[in-house]
């Protein structure tokens, strides 16, 4: 197999020519049409451990009168205390480069025949990665792209971005069209297992697109999307992998895990994940899946673009909005400024209120029909 491989300079444990590429909140709502403008919490929260006591202690002069103290049962399993991973992205985290490169602000990529804007948020470290292939098997009609959101850390969106799109490829190849949608399936999970036995903490969502045959191969797990603009109207071809689904909902019930609200309006499993698929999440693996959902379009001539950018995108910029922002850069859908572009849709999500990793990926389509 013979592919160029675009590759970012920054976040990368390895030289230029490795493929790691990074480029991360929730949303209430479960359908991706909806828009959300208040800003929700962090994916993964380290929740308390513990019963929670209830004394009542009253002081008089010259006594000290205590009454017993009193402990509340729990109605549900206790909730997993989830380790914090310690992330050197590739680096030596004692160094001065290590530290420049993983507080880098932002990422620009102008790329052949794609562009990428990565931004980090409020967080320390970016956690987000994305990944291109081109020219698969030698074919410039092949091609296959993704943006990994990391979550507890940048591992696991780091493997992803180095390992997915391989495996996918592969499996594709074995499958030789007989089933496009199982032999990505595989290329999940085989990607999934591969990170959980190097032991590492924290996961990953996952939206990737692979383009071979006039076909559109979209695949998501977690809550990354992928938009695709038909002469100007905006479709999702993805949907949101979050516990407040009511189908993922009943799954994670169903194997035993539980789903609840929480003060900020956020819907997690065991009180910690507001996301429920994905690579990684070990100490969530038994509700937490790697299997993704997969649609297969074929690429019609009113097929402009497509948008595949993490949820810092899409908690706060709806579908449409995304859409009529890339076709309103005034040069025409085959002269578009794809950073330019990809920036000004990562602006948009901060002027409402976004703080986490935004990662936006645009991709003409046209060059593939």
């Amino acid at each position: 197999m013979s592919c160029t491989v675009a590759r970012s300079p920054v976040f990368s444990p390895s030289s230029a020519s490795s493929l790691a590429h990074f480029c991360k909140p929730t949303s209430l709502a479960s359908s991706p049409e909806k828009l959300t403008l208040t800003h929700s919490p962090s994916k993964l929260r380290k929740p308390p451990s513990g019963l929670i006591r209830a004394s009542n202690d009253t002081v008089s002069s010259g006594s000290v009168a205590t009454s017993s103290p009193t402990f509340s049962k729990r109605k549900r399993p206790a909730k997993l205390d989830i380790p914090v991973a310690n992330l050197s992205f590739g680096f030596d985290v004692d160094t001065p480069r290590a530290a420049e490169e993983r507080r880098r602000e932002a990422v620009e990529v102008e790329g052949d025949g794609y562009s990428v804007y990565c931004k980090r948020g409020r967080r320390e470290f970016m956690e987000d990665r994305y990944s291109a292939k081109l020219n698969i098997h030698e074919d410039s009609k092949q091609a296959m792209f993704g943006i990994y959101d990391g979550h507890g850390g940048a591992k696991a969106a780091e493997f992803a971005a180095s390992n997915l799109d391989k495996n996918v490829i592969d499996q594709v190849g074995k499958m030789a069209d007989q089933d496009i949608e199982a032999a990505v399936k595989r290329g999940y999970l085989m990607t999934d297992s591969e990170f959980l036995k190097e032991g590492s903490q924290g996961g990953s969502c996952c939206v990737t697109a692979l383009i071979r045959k006039g076909e559109l191969v979209v695949s998501n797990a977690g809550d990354c999307r992928a938009v695709v603009s038909r002469n100007g109207v905006g479709e999702a071809l993805t949907s949101d992998h979050r516990p407040s689904r009511q189908d993922e909902k009943s799954r994670i019930e169903a194997l035993g895990g539980y789903v609840d609200c929480g003060r900020a309006g956020v819907w997690r499993i065991q009180g910690s994940l507001a996301v429920s698929r994905g690579i990684g999440d070990q100490h969530l693996k038994q509700w937490v899946t790697a299997e993704p959902e997969t649609k297969i379009v074929a690429i019609e001539p009113d097929f402009e673009f497509l948008i595949l950018a993490s949820d810092g995108l899409w908690d706060k910029v709806s579908n449409q909005e995304a859409v009529n922002a890339v076709r309103s850069n005034g040069e025409g859908i085959d002269k578009l400024e794809g950073v330019a572009v990809c920036k000004k849709l990562a602006e948009l999500s901060v002027s409402r209120g976004s703080l986490d990793d935004i990662s936006v990926m645009l991709i003409p389509l046209r060059q593939f029909c």
